[in-house]
């Protein structure tokens, strides 16, 4: 309940503050076409239940249904305009319409789409739909490079499912089973730090890891010193 008033109270007056920039943003990418400001994505919520995450469109119209579903920093399908909304989160901000509807919270993992994401996980990443999916959490901060680390492979989609997806569901995982409010605070904080410095906010992702008595591998995968590892997603079973 406390978790959920933070939620509220929290994304009115983020969307009270950043109201007018939100119009100026909108009033921008829809003069780069004529199209939607607004892209509508179907997300996998809670407890397996489809909803529409809302955010501020970042590539051409209908790009969705165009190249592969994770995208690279050089993905022709982002627009300038988008290229600056991602680097700074600002295409996020929408979602906490997604958070005030009660769809989803602002720290939790994030929403997956249905195929090519839930459709592949385990019996053990099916755990991840027995919360809210939030706008941020520790794999959001981890993989903000996300769309650098994929940048120039051959097939962006299964790179993801073997660098990335396996230590996200892992940290998903280990959130949801020792979230705390101080935890929740803490993530938030370290977002917004990471858009300053990635490097600080990493340091800050190791001490939660700590606390929340992550393993050393994971720890040491988060740290970031070396090349992502391929990793199996947890309970997978050849």
């Amino acid at each position: 309940m406390a978790k959920r008033l933070f939620d509220v109270l929290l994304s009115l007056a983020i969307l009270i503050l950043v109201g007018p920039i939100l119009a100026v943003l909108m009033a921008l990418v829809w003069a780069q076409d004529g199209r939607s400001p607004l892209f509508l994505g179907v997300r996998v919520g809670r407890d397996g239940r489809d909803f529409r995450m809302v955010k501020l469109r970042s590539m051409t119209a209908d790009s969705e249904f165009k190249g592969a579903a994770s995208t690279t920093r050089s993905d022709a399908r982002i627009t300038p305009l988008g290229h600056v909304l991602r680097r700074w989160k600002l295409d996020e901000l929408p979602q906490f319409w997604n958070v005030l509807r009660g769809q989803m919270s602002v720290v939790g993992p994030r929403p997956n789409t249905r195929r090519g994401g839930v459709d592949l996980y385990t019996t053990r990443e099916m755990g991840l739909l027995s919360v809210r999916p939030g706008i941020t959490d520790l794999a959001s901060i981890l993989f903000a490079d996300e769309a650098e680390i994929l940048d120039g492979a051959a097939d962006p989609d299964a790179l993801y499912d073997q660098v990335i997806r396996p230590w996200k569901s892992r940290l998903g995982l280990l959130y949801i089973e020792r979230r705390t409010f101080w935890i929740d605070l803490r993530i938030i904080a370290l977002t917004a730090l990471g858009a300053i410095s990635h490097a600080a906010a990493l340091e800050g992702v190791d001490a939660i890891l700590e606390d929340l008595g992550a393993s050393d591998e994971l720890r040491l995968v988060c740290r970031r010193g070396a090349p992502l590892p391929r990793a199996e997603p947890p309970g997978y079973a050849a």
